[in-house]
């Protein structure tokens, strides 16, 4: 083995428990003979998987574990791992064995000849690569996500979506203020987010299938692609968690006028009580789904977390709250009944209270 560190193999981690010694012993393998080391980054899974890759780390010093209290994201967690190294190159890969790490050798080969060169990324659509037993339907949105992706990328790459690659440790370390860090696709945050087109690599391989532990796609993290092209594209001019907490308040803002209809002119309260009704409820929809989508990489968890944060965001709304309530009540009083109207005035009102307490008070004290 060679006595300079020449790669970091960062592995973003949650629930790996059984994979961690199997790509322990693959990485041992296929990096035979060079300076490597592995860094898991984990974000405090409750399975063990820090405390897994910590007792490899015990008797092998080239495994190290970053464990991340309190904050989530596939993105991040690579960032953190990337600028936890003295590595001169760093390695992406993921946790659950479905990359192909017999192929770092060539991709590390490949960054120490060519100077000129950046990225090198494992490509499952150049010639030679492939999605092994991907469904129909899997392969169809990941065609489509690679679509959307090429349009704003600085590059020409066939796989933008890949989440197994290889590259300079100082090129990422000089672009980490302009990172995003949003989603689960750290290349393509890194492609859009250099100010000079990245000399880049593709090199062929064959995406596995998951044998340990359970997939972590799902309907959110296709919702964090979307947020992650939009910050890419628009976040300088607003920005993407504003804009997501403003499009939840608007379906909040439906949620507060269904239920204000329905007790104000079918039920018959009246109309300053079912205004606090609808409010009340309206914020307790809004808190839960900003802290599934707006606020994910440090969502409140458990039903303590949940219900100490709801506490806390109706807490720290209170004062848009009153004015909601305020304001709608004496427009109503004023427009002689225009229910509908005065209670949009609220909302509006109370808006920019909700956004600034919460993010402050709720999610960021976390």
């Amino acid at each position: 083995m060679s006595e300079t560190l020449e790669l970091a193999v960062v592995i973003p981690t949650f629930n790996e428990l059984r994979n961690v010694p199997l790509l322990i012993a693959k990485l041992d393998a296929a990096l035979g003979g060079r300076g490597w080391e592995a860094i898991f980054v984990d974000d405090d899974s409750p399975d063990g998987t820090a405390q897994a890759a910590r007792d490899i780390a015990l008797t092998d010093r080239r495994v190290r574990v970053i464990q991340r209290i309190g904050r989530r994201g596939l993105s991040s967690a690579c960032i953190e791992g990337m600028c936890a190294t003295a590595a001169p190159v760093v390695a992406v890969i993921d946790g659950d064995l479905q990359h192909d790490e017999t192929i770092l050798p060539a991709m590390l080969n490949a960054l120490q000849a060519d100077a000129t060169l950046d990225v090198v990324i494992g490509s499952r659509f150049v010639a030679g690569g492939g999605t092994g037993e991907w469904d129909h339907d899997r392969v169809a949105k990941s065609a489509l996500a690679t679509r959307i992706s090429r349009r704003v990328l600085k590059a020409d790459l066939n796989d933008p979506m890949s989440g197994f690659f290889m590259i300079r440790s100082a090129i990422v370390r000089a672009m980490i203020p302009s990172l995003s860090a949003i989603g689960f696709k750290i290349l393509l945050d890194i492609m859009t987010a250099s100010p000079r087109p990245l000399k880049f690599l593709e090199l062929p391989y064959t995406f596995r299938l998951r044998t340990e532990g359970e997939s972590k796609l799902d309907y959110v993290v296709a919702m964090e692609f979307l947020i992650a092209l939009y910050d890419r594209m628009f976040g300088r001019i607003v920005p993407v968690r504003f804009v997501m907490f403003s499009a939840i308040g608007a379906i909040g803002a439906v949620v507060h006028l269904a239920v204000l209809w329905a007790l104000f002119r079918e039920s018959g309260l009246e109309f300053v009580a079912a205004t606090i009704v609808a409010t009340l409820v309206a914020m307790t929809f809004n808190f839960f789904l900003n802290n599934a989508l707006t606020y994910r990489e440090r969502r409140l968890k458990g039903a303590r977390g949940l219900f100490d944060g709801w506490v806390s965001f109706c807490l720290v709304c209170a004062v848009g709250a009153a004015a909601n309530v305020g304001v709608a009540a004496f427009l109503f009083e004023v427009q002689h009944g225009a229910w509908a109207l005065s209670a949009l005035a609220g909302i509006v009102v109370a808006a920019v209270w909700n956004y600034a307490l919460s993010s402050r008070f709720v999610w960021g004290r976390y």
